[in-house]
């Protein structure tokens, strides 16, 4: 039997006659837009976080909502049809929906570059792959059984190779505000394959707002190694969130490299907390699998976003990471398994330990 501690759940025994009643999963297809014919899935946990996975752009999640408030942030595009030749230059930007999570990789994080191992456009081809779903697993209220969990397989691949497999399972336990996610990797191919990940977690109004503290620890530099710049120096408080930004218009942006703090264990846990609305959202890694963190700020008028992103590399691209042989070559048949863990904060308690990540 599953445990929760939600009393709504606990006391739901031969008062439910359907499981949706009180959450699961619910698969589903958009019929209008520029999304039109994309497979989506809602997942409720019944707690009030309930969260959208596109199946058809690598299993990623797009709309994630805490009660009344938006936990991710929606770009102008949203949820469009998979381009699975946007690869090239930066018409990733075209398709990126933006969402609680976009997963770049599995072979390129970075921008766009060519080398004598070809071409590739910013943040790889993996967002634009449909998944092929192997598996819904709903809760089962008469079993006294929580789990729900969705499956399915991304293949990024070509005739001859490279030839990258992801295995998604996201999961959470019915009446828990959490979302577990967990990835395995494997080459399938007969020769070595690059591999680079970065989960892209973008989050977004109201959670983010004027005042909101993004939650981090560790060593940092500014991906420019500008010691001035605008956002990451040491004389601005660059974990509150600012207002929006004339700078951030069109392309403006800064990004922060991080070297995370973790226990002995690995695990390192970073994320948001909106005081005023008394809601957090954690975000829980092992530094083992993905030893950095990028911390992305934008904060353009209309598209109010920053984003905490666990990584393998930092996103200098496939190119020179070969060059300074922190590039991961994945042998034929060889697999990397990667976990985060999602979890909507609201108690005061966990709330005060959660920003005393930024105090330690």
């Amino acid at each position: 039997m599953d445990i929760t501690s939600n009393p709504v759940i606990l006391h739901s025994r031969n008062k439910v006659s359907n499981h949706s009643q009180l959450g699961g999963i619910e698969t589903s297809v958009l019929d209008n837009g520029p999304g039109m014919g994309v497979r989506i899935a809602w997942v409720n946990t019944g707690t009030g976080l309930r969260y959208k996975i596109v199946l058809d752009r690598g299993m990623d999640i797009a709309d994630a909502l805490y009660n009344a408030y938006s936990l991710a942030w929606i770009s102008h595009a949203g949820v469009i049809k998979p381009q699975p030749f946007s690869n090239q230059g930066i018409d990733w930007l075209r398709t990126f929906a933006g969402g609680l999570l976009t997963t770049c990789g599995l072979s390129h994080i970075g921008g766009p570059e060519t080398d004598e191992h070809g071409s590739r456009g910013l943040h790889g081809n993996y967002s634009n792959i449909p998944a092929e779903i192997i598996s819904v697993q709903q809760p089962d209220l008469t079993k006294g059984k929580l789990e729900m969990s969705i499956t399915g397989v991304v293949r990024e691949t070509t005739t001859f190779g490279p030839n990258l497999e992801l295995r998604r399972t996201i999961s959470g336990i019915l009446g828990e505000p959490s979302i577990k996610i967990h990835d395995e990797i494997r080459n399938l191919g007969n020769t070595p394959a690059p591999h680079m990940l970065l989960y892209h977690i973008n989050c977004g109004y109201p959670l983010i707002d004027q005042g909101t503290d993004i939650l981090w620890k560790g060593e940092w530099e500014s991906m420019d190694k500008n010691p001035n710049n605008r956002i990451f120096n040491q004389s601005n408080d660059f974990r509150k969130c600012p207002a929006p930004m004339d700078e951030h218009a069109g392309f403006g942006e800064d990004v922060a490299f991080i070297v995370p703090t973790a226990d002995a264990n690995g695990t390192s846990v970073c994320g948001f907390v909106n005081q005023k609305l008394g809601l957090g959202l954690s975000i829980k890694f092992n530094t083992y699998q993905l030893p950095w963190l990028i911390n992305w700020q934008h904060w353009g008028k209309g598209e109010y976003v920053t984003a905490l992103e666990p990584a393998t590399n930092p996103p200098i691209g496939q190119a020179k990471a070969r060059n300074t042989e922190t590039l991961i070559d994945l042998a034929p048949g060889e697999k990397r398994n990667y976990d985060l863990e999602l979890q909507v904060i609201t108690q005061p308690e966990e709330l005060e330990n959660l920003l005393k990540i930024n105090k330690k």
